[in-house]
């Protein structure tokens, strides 16, 4: 692998995140959760930061922007259309983000907020999506519609099975409780349900998750599967008004 990658507890339930190109020492911190927090992680590992890599604008994620800039005179990128602090390059889907030899793709993933991105490091198998896609979950449709997000969900289930899925928070315990009621006779579901709950019993995380554990389990990627419709009494239904229904059963959860 190229690239190194730290992750720790941020704010009440968010992930920090640090990557460092190993070819080059460039260092970034996956968006800004907590300015102190991910400066002293830095600091502990011996890493000098030299970018943030945003992916959407709200405070949970870009709040530590100004701060660690102050810091470090590092450069902030994050996606276009969207009021990012202390922003340098904007950039949005299809454009390559380079961390000295290590390479993102950027990939749009509307329906969170409206410029919501996700950073593919596809030479080392794994994505950093923000709060589009949750272990179990998806992020809330607060500025797009079920349409954008089914379409921003489809498009990381087309991404490799064994891709790592390094999301925002440490929201699965929940997710899980909500998942079991629309999709029952899910057994995979199920065991990894216990799963879960031995890993968080012992202080762990949940997070990484894979593209092919999220397509057997999350609700949310699977709106296609005919048990997941017969739960739901949607069988006729188009996939995007499953995801519709799913996403609104969460809301009232």
């Amino acid at each position: 692998m190229a690239l190194e990658i730290k992750q720790f507890p941020c704010l009440s339930d968010n992930y920090g995140f640090l990557i460092r190109d190993e070819a080059t020492g460039a260092c970034a911190a996956i968006d800004t959760p907590d300015a102190e927090a991910i400066a002293a992680e830095a600091e502990r590992a011996g890493w000098r930061l030299t970018h943030v890599l945003n992916t959407h604008h709200h405070w949970d994620h870009a709040g530590g922007n100004l701060a660690l800039k102050e810091k470090y005179g590092l450069t902030i990128i994050g996606p276009k259309g969207e009021d990012i602090p202390g922003r340098d390059v904007a950039v949005s889907d299809g454009d390559v983000v380079e961390l000295g030899a290590s390479l993102a793709r950027v990939i749009g993933t509307p329906g969170h907020t409206a410029g919501h991105i996700v950073y593919h490091f596809e030479d080392d198998g794994v994505a950093f999506v923000g709060d589009t896609l949750f272990a179990l979950g998806c992020g809330r449709l607060f500025e797009g519609t079920p349409t954008q997000m089914w379409s921003s969900l489809s498009r990381l289930a087309a991404l490799p099975e064994e891709t790592r899925v390094y999301c925002a928070h440490e929201y699965t315990q929940a997710n899980a409780r909500f998942a079991e009621t629309v999709d029952p006779a899910n057994e995979a579901l199920r065991i990894r349900i216990g799963e879960i709950d031995a890993t968080r019993a012992k202080g762990e995380p949940t997070v990484p998750t894979s593209i092919g554990l999220e397509k057997a389990t999350n609700p949310f990627l699977r709106a296609g599967d005919p048990a997941l419709r017969e739960a739901l009494d949607m069988a006729s239904a188009t996939d995007t008004d499953v995801f519709a229904e799913v996403r609104r059963r969460k809301d009232h959860f």
